[in-house]
């Protein structure tokens, strides 16, 4: 029987990388496995100018507003989507063009990124009362508390408390996500919540997703 795990990654300790065309800073939390191609990675990304995206040729790219008025995308497939409001979230092939238009000054937004022979069930709970989690089998389930703390217990006892922007990864456990606000308080809380479903390794022989992947000048 495997062991249950959780790990937590504080906001501080990402590692930041401005990305090459000068339009923002890049925080990565976790990027699996080390190097390229990778399979998922999580980052922050602090976009600081209108401009394109970067092509991820071979992910599927998940994407949430964290801070400012809100962007506009616009698609090389001619598709438009908004996020205006912290919370929001959008889906989108990596290898579509993308442009970023910056409704009114520099906004933060968090990225998933995951390998298209993979797969990513992703949702923001917007949390008033406890919120059941699992991840069996081969599966990582993300939580990544948006704006403000959360405690998260898995089954064997352990708890953690997580600040805004830190991200907990669980495997092989279950468990329950709670408010640290008074249960009696109107405000909800907002927690993005990733299922990574994770093929088996005969499935990944010869896995090159990223072989065609920019890295240096990515949101």
């Amino acid at each position: 029987m495997q062991t249950p795990k959780l790990r937590v990654i504080r906001r501080t300790s990402f590692k930041a990388t401005p990305w090459k065309n000068g339009g923002g800073i890049t925080h990565e939390a976790i990027r699996e496995p080390e190097g390229d191609p990778f399979r998922w990675r999580v980052s922050v990304a602090q976009i600081d100018a209108s401009g394109p995206f970067s092509e991820f040729t071979g992910y599927d790219r998940k994407m949430v507003l964290l801070q400012g008025a809100g962007i506009d995308l616009h698609f090389g497939d001619g598709t438009h989507r908004a996020l205006r409001n912290v919370g929001e979230l959008v889906e989108f092939d990596g290898a579509l063009a993308a442009h970023c238009d910056l409704l009114s000054g520099p906004c933060v937004d968090l990225n998933l990124m995951v390998s298209k022979s993979d797969g990513a069930a992703v949702r923001v709970e917007r949390l008033m009362e406890s919120v059941a989690l699992r991840a069996s089998g081969d599966e990582t389930v993300l939580v990544f508390p948006i704006d403000r703390g959360v405690t998260l217990t898995i089954n064997t006892g352990m708890t953690e408390t997580l600040e805004p922007w830190d991200l907990a990864l669980l495997s092989q456990c279950s468990g329950h996500l709670s408010r640290l606000e008074s249960p009696h308080s109107s405000a909800s809380t907002s927690v993005f919540v990733a299922r990574l479903i994770f093929v088996s390794g005969e499935q990944q022989a010869g896995f090159g997703v990223g072989d065609s992947v920019d890295q240096a000048n990515t949101p």
